[in-house]
């Protein structure tokens, strides 16, 4: 089974690689990151995306959800140190078979992806609760111009990134602001990455 690992820390990835390695049942491909990864899943084929969320570049929500539109066949599992609600909810709705935490035992990843294969769906119970909670007020378009303004971009970098006018950057920042009671960008940013909405 061919299996492309987006991971950008180096050791982590390292050694999910070779753990995966090991069990003999997987041809492991590796990415340093989403764009990376997503160059790959465009000119490859691979049986299972294996990606963190946070990464530079392409988040792996975001590579999940290129993958729904592209490559639906293509079996998506999660794994990451981060349990928030947020991105559990939108994991499930990029059609994300597998949801699991860095701290896992390595038999626990070597299974959920077995049973992700087999068309099951392997969510962390406690995590899977989480999600169950509270609603993302954010659109992405809101979410791709508030994470910009949270790595420290200008509004006139934010709009030459994502090919609009410097007025729709203040309006959809704005409009983030409002929805997540913030005083500025930066506390909205911060108010959106603890819910797992960035």
């Amino acid at each position: 089974m061919k299996i492309l690992l987006a991971e950008d820390q180096a050791m982590v990835r390292g050694a999910l690689s070779a753990l995966l390695g090991l069990s003999g049942e997987f041809d492991v491909v590796q990415a340093p990151d989403g764009d990376a990864a997503l160059s790959l899943l465009k000119h490859h084929q691979f049986d299972l995306l294996l990606t963190d969320i946070e990464m530079p570049g392409l988040t792996g929500l975001e590579l999940a959800t290129w993958c729904q539109t592209n490559k639906p066949e293509l079996k998506i599992v999660i794994i990451t140190t981060f349990g928030r609600a947020g991105y559990i909810k939108r994991a499930i709705e990029s059609g994300v078979g597998g949801f699991l935490l860095k701290d896992a035992p390595s038999d626990t990843l070597i299974a959920a992806i077995n049973q992700v294969m087999a068309g099951k769906r392997v969510i962390d119970p406690e995590l899977a609760i989480m999600a169950i909670g509270e609603q993302d007020p954010l659109n992405d378009k809101e979410r791709r111009a508030l994470r910009l303004a949270a790595e420290g971009k200008s509004t006139a970098d934010i709009a030459s990134t994502l090919f609009i006018a410097e007025g729709t950057v203040r309006n959809y920042l704005s409009e983030a602001m409002s929805k997540l009671h913030a005083t500025n960008r930066i506390d909205a940013a911060r108010i959106a990455k603890q819910k797992g909405w960035l």
